[in-house]
């Protein structure tokens, strides 16, 4: 039989050509289990042929479910966030759900105004990157039994009823630190982001702990705050030039700041690892083409945005979610220097 035009085939269409029931049809469309293999197999032979395509709208109506996932992301033009809404929108797709983005451009109020229209648009579930340490909206919907599910960054004290997909730093950085300090660095400092980001915060108590264990200490001249974008850190870069003492190495907590970092380095003339060192969070296919390539910490960025997907579809559909916390990685490269004892590195 030749297909019907894409939408033009009904449900009663369907029925006929299986010799079935439109409720038996419903009910194969819409997973019921009470249909027979035999029932399910003619229908979907039926749907093939016919080239039947539901409503969607009416069967929203009909289940009060759209099947469609809201993500509301950091910064779209971070490589990092770029990655993960690909990730997310592949593995919702996959269970038959749909994405729609949200990017808040690390501005809380634009958070809000995406998670506001999401709601809005009856989604079934929500995935977001918080921008800052609470938002009333965020919470609001969470006590109203908004399914949701934090990836990347979390808002302290509602991971109880949030669960919390993120990657796990801590000993990246110390590998890290101990990376450096083979090489003989001592003045190490890094370029924070936003103290009210859980990844902001935690970032720089990991940079802290690693160097304590190595009897460094983290002076305030060596911390510059940054806001996870390229200009601040070009300007904590200028900072840190300026000090009678500059470091040995800038450590910037997210790509972008690195990125910025390295124009200050060279808007000054100066040259990487040569004069000064550069590493970076999150790392980014760019990373492996300056010059030279920036030594960084890897985050398992795919997995983290199927892991968040899984773990919301599972609370949307009646199963319990689980947090998930997965290792980042030290990749290291050539701009803190040569290191022949260290083989970690990547091309």
């Amino acid at each position: 039989m030749t297909p019907s035009p894409p939408g033009s085939a009904g449900i009663k269409d369907v029925a006929a050509e299986a010799g079935v029931s439109v409720a038996t049809v419903s009910r194969v469309l819409n997973g019921h289990p009470s249909v027979s293999p035999g029932s399910r197999e003619r229908v979907l032979a039926a749907v093939e042929a016919l080239g039947y395509r539901p409503n969607a709208v009416a069967r929203s109506l009909r289940t009060h479910q759209t099947h469609t996932l809201g993500l509301v992301i950091s910064d779209v033009l971070n490589p990092y966030f770029t990655e993960l809404a690909r990730s997310v929108e592949e593995a919702a797709r996959a269970l038959g759900y749909s994405v729609i983005i949200g990017n808040a451009d690390e501005r809380p109020e634009l958070q809000d105004h995406h998670v506001r229209t999401l709601l809005d648009r009856r989604i079934d579930g929500l995935l977001v990157s918080p921008t800052d340490g609470g938002s009333p909206l965020m919470l609001d919907a969470v006590r109203a039994g908004t399914p949701m599910v934090f990836v990347d960054r979390w808002i302290p004290g509602v991971g109880v009823d949030v669960p919390v997909v993120r990657s796990d730093g801590r000993q990246a950085v110390r590998d890290l630190v101990a990376h450096l300090h083979g090489l003989g660095h001592r003045r190490l400092a890094i370029i924070a982001g936003p103290a009210a980001t859980t990844t902001g915060s935690e970032r720089v108590e990991a940079f802290r702990d690693a160097l304590r264990e190595h009897g460094t200490a983290l002076p305030d001249a060596y911390i510059g705050q940054g806001d996870f974008q390229a200009d601040s850190g070009r300007r904590a870069t200028e900072r840190f030039l300026a000090l009678p003492e500059p470091p040995d190495v800038v450590f910037a907590a997210d790509n972008l700041m690195a990125l910025g970092a390295l124009d200050a380095i060279r808007g000054r003339g100066l040259r990487v690892p040569h004069d000064i060192g550069l590493a970076a969070f999150d790392d980014i296919p760019w990373f492996v083409h300056t010059d030279p390539a920036v030594t960084a910490i890897a985050q398992p960025t795919a997995e983290l945005g199927r892991a968040a997907v899984h773990a919301l579809v599972d609370r949307i559909e009646g199963r319990s979610p689980r947090s998930v916390t997965l290792p980042a990685r030290l990749v290291v490269r050539r701009s803190c220097g040569e290191d022949t004892r260290v083989r970690r590195s990547s091309p």
